[in-house]
């Protein structure tokens, strides 16, 4: 059955950080309230003279704002662009797809936030070195990654010695 929102009964909520640089409105958790398995969605707003969130990109999700009022600049690898009411921009995944908004004009700049949903993603901020798990928003500084097999070195030590067998050539 379908799931019908009037966005104009929506009552937002009032996202801050603690950085009073970022600073939003946000509606409910639309995409739970419609029982949607790989789409995440909601409305926000964005406020003057604020940032949405980080400059990032998703490793494992694709992104789709739909502005549906006011106006803001958008930053991607490519540059520096303004987008307004009526626009659709898609955002790829991988670091191709990296955004952030800034609200540069006098009145929120309104938009619906798709995004997919399969699982868990790693978004990644370039700006600051981060990587994030995402749903669960576990967030590591990229600088410290390893190689795969680091810290494997004594396997052994964790088995019990009648499960191993001998190397071969004793």
């Amino acid at each position: 059955m379908p799931t019908v929102f009037h966005t104009k009964e929506l009552k937002f909520e009032a996202k801050k950080s603690s950085l009073p640089d970022f600073a939003w409105q946000t509606s409910p958790r639309l995409a739970k309230l419609a029982g949607a398995r790989q789409l995440d969605f909601d409305i926000r707003s964005l406020d003057p003279d604020r940032f949405s969130f980080p400059y990032h990109f998703h490793r494992a999700a694709e992104e789709l704002f739909l502005i549906l009022s006011g106006e803001a600049t958008l930053r991607t690898p490519e540059g520096f662009q303004t987008i307004t009411g009526g626009d659709l921009v898609f955002f790829e995944q991988g670091d191709t797809g990296a955004h952030q908004l800034y609200n540069h004009s006098d009145v929120p700049c309104v938009y619906l936030d798709i995004r997919t949903t399969v699982g868990i993603d790693v978004c990644e901020y370039p700006d600051s070195g981060k990587m994030a798990i995402l749903p669960m928003l576990e967030v590591f500084e990229s600088s410290s990654r390893v190689r795969y097999f680091q810290g494997e070195e004594k396997v052994k030590e964790k088995w019990p010695g009648e499960i191993l067998r001998e190397p071969l050539g004793k």
